[in-house]
């Protein structure tokens, strides 16, 4: 039963890359909504006792998604609460998901974090002639909250080694990505990458192999 919402997920997903890809406005503006939302019913049925974090986290990524359609700093500002509150709740997913922090050696809290952290800051040091001055904080602390995701993931991860932890940290790894290319799409005039095809091909990925990794 549950393979049905993959195939829904992988049928409205190809359908807004295409669309995202070809500029299609209105095809890119009805399938994404579809997105999140099949990853949504595919978790619920695929556990037998879902947790209820990490169904909270889809939907506010979900909500983010569908607050990012309409254009506007207002609208842009609205997804990127849900999501900014997604990526805490996928940090508490994890945490409830078994990680044993006393298995992660001090190095990789050292290394990570300052990876993640420097990531950040160059991109933001790029992105900051070209964003709205009451967003360049918010933001730079939202993609900062994005890199504390990847680390608990990654965390997770090294702390119980198997597929689904891994893939999960893989995809956490993408919804990284995607943010950071977003954030030029969005704001950076002068950016080589202009249209959502590659954010929402890292996003949608992503998020698929985050669901699918709390999953098996």
């Amino acid at each position: 039963m549950e393979y049905i919402f993959i195939i829904t997920f992988t049928i409205f997903t190809t359908m807004h890359l295409y669309a995202s890809y070809k500029r299609i406005d209105a095809i890119r503006n009805f399938s994404k909504g579809f997105i999140l939302f099949s990853l949504l019913s595919y978790y619920i049925v695929a556990l037998d006792n879902p947790s209820w974090i990490v169904v909270f986290a889809i939907i506010t990524s979900w909500l983010g998604d569908l607050f990012l359609i309409p254009k506007g700093v207002k609208w842009f500002t609205i997804g990127g609460i849900f999501f900014w509150i997604s990526h805490f709740l996928f940090i508490c997913g994890y945490i409830e998901d078994t990680i044993d922090l006393s298995r992660v050696s001090w190095w990789i809290y050292v290394v990570s974090g300052i990876i993640f952290a420097t990531v950040v800051f160059f991109n933001f040091k790029t992105l900051k002639p070209h964003l709205p001055k009451p967003l360049f904080i918010p933001m730079f602390f939202y993609l900062l909250t994005n890199g504390g995701m990847n680390c608990f993931a990654l965390y997770r991860a090294i702390s119980n080694v198997d597929i689904g932890s891994i893939l999960t940290a893989i995809g956490a790894l993408g919804f990284f990505i995607s943010d950071n290319v977003l954030f030029h799409v969005r704001f950076n005039k002068n950016s080589k990458i202009t249209g959502h095809f590659i954010p929402m091909i890292t996003y949608s990925l992503g998020e698929l192999l985050m669901v699918v990794g709390l999953v098996i």
